[in-house]
């Protein structure tokens, strides 16, 4: 049997940058994986849309699809959003929804990753207080698996790490740098915890004006994309063994 199609949600944004990233992040998937079909549908703002590649997807035939949340906590569109989309399609797709891509310790990896490009080295972490800054969100979930992220990312040899948000809650990176230089932190880096560029990680950039270093959004690191696939290997699973594969 064929190993289901493997479709990434992305949010979308009238941002050119983001669905560039997004692009990006799944060839680097398919590099990982050769022979794995991995198909790409926006959520707003670009194209295609999710429901116009799984039409597309039914009208060739395909029966199985995984529906991979391009997103790194679980909030409104994992729960609502993108449930209520999937629910339109064709019948006659068996679809399962992956989990969201965080918390995972990869992306930890590739958040350190991010800054070490940036300028600081191993060797600056005891001396270096680092802002997680995150999108944000209104669901409380969300913003506990943030701080939770936070707090062990700590304990991994940082002077500190603080949890920020550009929308919906609070501090806002500039207020979590400023903590971290009144804490006596050295130097004060920025980590952009989101995907792609934006409206929002552009907020965070502006925030980061009092840091010494700021770092590139996670984008299409290596790290991201084995986490796509360890989400869609999860995912696939349970629907092979509910068609008796």
């Amino acid at each position: 049997m064929r190993r289901p199609v493997l479709l990434v949600v992305a949010h979308g944004s009238r941002d050119p940058r983001h669905a560039a990233t997004v692009h990006a992040l799944v060839r680097r998937v398919r590099s990982l994986r050769p022979g794995l079909r991995v198909e790409t549908g926006f959520l707003d703002f670009n194209v295609p849309s999710v429901k116009g590649v799984l039409e597309s997807l039914d009208t060739e035939g395909v029966r199985d699809v995984v529906a991979l949340p391009l997103l790194l906590t679980r909030a409104f569109h994992a729960k609502a959003d993108i449930p209520a989309v999937l629910a339109q399609a064709p019948p006659r797709l068996r679809i399962r929804q992956a989990e969201v891509l965080g918390p995972s310790p990869l992306l930890v990896s590739a958040l350190e990753r991010r800054l070490y490009e940036a300028g600081l080295t191993p060797a600056d972490k005891s001396s270096t207080g680092v802002v997680l800054a995150s999108a944000g969100s209104s669901d409380p979930e969300a913003i506990a698996v943030i701080a939770a992220i936070a707090r062990e990312w700590r304990h991994t040899g940082w002077c500190a790490v603080r949890p920020a948000f550009a929308s919906a809650s609070l501090p806002r990176t500039e207020q979590a740098v400023r903590e971290l230089r009144a804490l006596g932190c050295a130097r004060v880096a920025v980590a952009p915890y989101v995907l792609a560029p934006g409206f929002l990680p552009d907020r965070i950039a502006r925030g980061a004006a009092g840091a010494d270093v700021l770092a590139d959004v996670l984008g299409p690191a290596p790290e991201v994309a084995r986490v796509l696939l360890e989400r869609y290997d999860e995912a696939r699973v349970p629907l092979l063994a509910a068609v008796g594969a």
